[in-house]
């Protein structure tokens, strides 16, 4: 599968394309700063320009696309699917009306252009935020647990508020074209060394924990999840929740809910360690299935409680 991988610099970028591309499949990486990666090809690209994107999934042929004349092209388009991580990451980065109109444009042009292109499969990265909990202006808790893709999003920051704005904009698309357009609202991404440096505080006081509902992503998982929803057709758009399948706190999930969620509904019963950011949605329709876990690499303080 060709791939036109946006934002592959960035933190969860940087460990996804190459996943991506050591499965097989050929990797290009818009961004504005190079990967340097040996296996991904690296195409600087400003996506808040329409014409760049276009110009960018249109693409230069190779040899394969040509039929036995080489003359005429046997493909539509220079791309198979478009996988799109880009985006001012969080707030506070530059000014809030900078973070959402660059975010929101970004997703707009790269939708637009890959769609009019004939491309079938978009995944794309929605956030956790759009929940209202991670940034939310003082004290937040969701309206039940665990929380799933059917909770309201009530976002109330720029990065959230963009994040929904994408969701949208990718269910018009789909109605306009029919293309798969996978949403993924990603928790808080960890990388493998993270552990070791800050686990050991989370695991101390579960409270430093709140914001991103207890929850975790391993970015080696974040690939994974990638890599299904690019292998998977059919589903049309489709928002999902992508975290670990723990928490990242050594307390319980009883613990967690009689010292943080008095009075929120739980609405099933939960796994002693289950993470309260449901992925069941994912493990349902794509086969997700989370393989890392900080108790890799940390001895679980509570593992006789």
């Amino acid at each position: 599968m060709r791939i036109f991988f946006t934002g592959g610099s960035g933190k969860a970028g940087h460990h996804v394309a190459p996943y991506l591309a050591a499965q097989g499949h050929q990797v290009v990486n818009a961004d504005l700063t190079p990967l340097g990666h040996p296996d991904v090809t690296d195409l600087r690209v400003d996506l808040t320009d329409a014409g760049e994107v276009y110009s960018a999934l249109a693409g230069v042929p190779t040899p394969g696309d040509f039929d036995d004349t080489g003359l005429d092209l046997t493909r539509g388009s220079a791309y198979d699917a478009v996988v799109h991580f880009a985006a001012v990451p969080r707030p506070q980065v530059v000014p809030d009306a900078t973070t959402y109109a660059t975010n929101v444009l970004s997703q707009y042009n790269v939708f637009e252009a890959a769609t009019r292109l004939g491309i079938r499969k978009v995944v794309f990265a929605s956030s956790e935020t759009t929940y209202g909990v991670c940034f939310g202006q003082g004290d937040r808790t969701p309206l039940y647990v665990p929380v799933d893709e059917e909770h309201p999003v009530v976002p109330e920051d720029s990065y959230a508020m963009s994040k929904v704005a994408g969701e949208v904009t990718a269910r018009s698309f789909h109605a306009r074209t029919g293309a798969d357009m996978y949403g993924l609202r990603i928790n808080n991404v960890i990388e493998p060394h993270e552990y070791a440096e800050m686990f050991p505080a989370f695991l101390e006081d579960p409270a430093l924990r709140r914001r991103n509902v207890f929850a975790y992503i391993d970015v080696r998982d974040l690939g994974q999840m990638t890599l299904r929803c690019l292998e998977t057709d059919g589903l049309g758009f489709e928002i999902f929740n992508v975290a670990n399948a723990d928490m990242s706190v050594a307390a319980t999930t009883q613990e967690v809910i009689e010292r943080f969620y008095a009075g929120v509904e739980v609405r099933r019963e939960m796994g002693r360690d289950e993470t309260f950011y449901s992925i069941d949605k994912a493990r349902d329709l794509l086969g997700f299935a989370p393989q890392h876990s900080w108790r890799d690499v940390l001895s679980d303080p509570r593992a006789d409680t």
